[in-house]
């Protein structure tokens, strides 16, 4: 939410910058698309669990049109527009939850997993599920 923070004596503690409220309105779509997802706490998680794996699945089909569209309309082979601009789209999130959480620990243990972990995952997921799938 957009609004100052307060601490427990209920003074203001963190006052939101035109960045962050920048930000929240050019964000406010995705908040209200992805509101439409169930509490965990209903049936176990699993109506969760499908919608925001449904939802996840809508977000990369978007963004690989985008990629080939801009791919075609810049001249850059599908090669190439493949490797940069979804690698960068799937690398950024990780990079930011890096940044959040080298920012929020004393030590920058979280965020060095954070980056291994993701990258594992992204690499055999990436290249082992559709070997899986093909084979």
């Amino acid at each position: 939410m957009l609004g100052p923070s307060l601490d427990e004596d209920d003074m203001v503690i963190n006052q939101p910058t035109l960045f962050n409220a920048i930000f929240h309105f050019l964000l406010i779509t995705w908040k209200l698309v992805f509101a439409f997802i169930p509490p965990v706490k209903s049936y176990g998680g699993w109506p969760a669990f499908f919608i925001a794996l449904a939802m996840v699945g809508g977000i990369t089909f978007i963004v690989g049109d985008v990629a080939e569209i801009l791919g075609c309309s810049l001249s850059i082979p599908p090669a190439v527009s493949a490797i940069t601009l979804v690698a960068i789209g799937t690398s950024l999130p990780d990079t930011f939850a890096s940044i959040t959480a080298a920012q929020g620990s004393e030590f920058a243990d979280s965020a060095v997993g954070n980056v291994t972990g993701s990258n594992s995952v992204n690499i055999f997921l990436g290249l082992g599920l559709p070997w899986v799938i093909c084979a």
